[in-house]
This record gives C-alpha cells, sequence and structure tokens, in this order.
C-alpha cells in the first residue's frame, strides 16, 4: 500500500501517516524502482494501535516506546499501567482546573450582564475584565488566612 492507500484504510490523512513515519512509529519499506513507501497490512494493523493508543491519551514518545518494548519481544503492559497510573492524576487535575476556569467564566458573564461596554479612553482598555477581581493565592486553593 500506498501512503494515501493506508492512510484511507486507516481513515487518517496521508501527512499523518507521514508524520507517524518520520517519528519511527511506521516503518515502510521503499519500492526499489519509484522509491515509494510501501506500507502492509501490519503497518496498518500498527496504525489501528496507535490510534487506540491515541485516544488513550499516550503521545508520540509514549508510543514509540511501548511500540519499541513489543518489537523487542518484551510485554509493554507493565509500561503502558505505569504510564497511565501516572498521567490519570494530571489529567483529574486539569479537569480541576477546567472545571474551576468554567465558574470564574460564568461568575463573569453573571456580573458583566448589566454592566455597559466601555470605550478605551487610556486608563481602561474593557471595564468587563477590569472589573473582574484579580486572582489571589486564596481565590483558587485551599487558604490558612481565611481561617
Amino acid at each position: 500500500m500506498k501512503v494515501s492507500e493506508l492512510a484511507r484504510h486507516g481513515s487518517v490523512t496521508a501527512e499523518t501517516v507521514r508524520h507517524y513515519t518520520r517519528e519511527g512509529l511506521l516503518a515502510p519499506t521503499r519500492h526499489p524502482d519509484n522509491g515509494y513507501q510501501l506500507f502492509s497490512t501490519t503497518d496498518l494493523e500498527r496504525l489501528h494501535f496507535i490510534q487506540r493508543a491515541r485516544k488513550l491519551g499516550f503521545s508520540v514518545a509514549e508510543i514509540r516506546d511501548i511500540l519499541a518494548h513489543a518489537d523487542q519481544g518484551d510485554s509493554p503492559c507493565p509500561l503502558v499501567r505505569d504510564l497511565l497510573i501516572n498521567r490519570l492524576p494530571q489529567i483529574r487535575a486539569r479537569i480541576a482546573e477546567l472545571e474551576a476556569l468554567a465558574h470564574r467564566m460564568e461568575q463573569a458573564l453573571e456580573s458583566w450582564q448589566d454592566m455597559p461596554d466601555g470605550t478605551p479612553d487610556g486608563h481602561s482598555l474593557c471595564r468587563l475584565i477590569e472589573s473582574f477581581p484579580e486572582e489571589t493565592p486564596c481565590n483558587h486553593a485551599p487558604c490558612s488566612h481565611k481561617r
């Protein structure tokens, strides 16, 4: 299969196939006459594996490590578990940050609902944003100052 054929069968763009090839995730052979990259059904299976791993949040570098373990005949499963065990708390923290951001946005919209629009005058750029209180450390994390 050529790049475009693999892309079509894998439901990705040709550029995605080229990117994964440059990153060492796919290893096509070269056609001896024209130098085209040729991909096998094994490459298609590998592409599907890469897509599944990406959906689970693995980076290209992590997938490269996983594939390297598998290519050496070692089980990558312990590595996969460790990566997710380490990543999950980070993801949960990011979700909490995004929830806090959504709450701040809702607060801003509510407080701005009846405020008139302003025009920059050299002292003010946007009175909506300027009216929103600056965040102090106590606004977003448990704070001993409030006790």
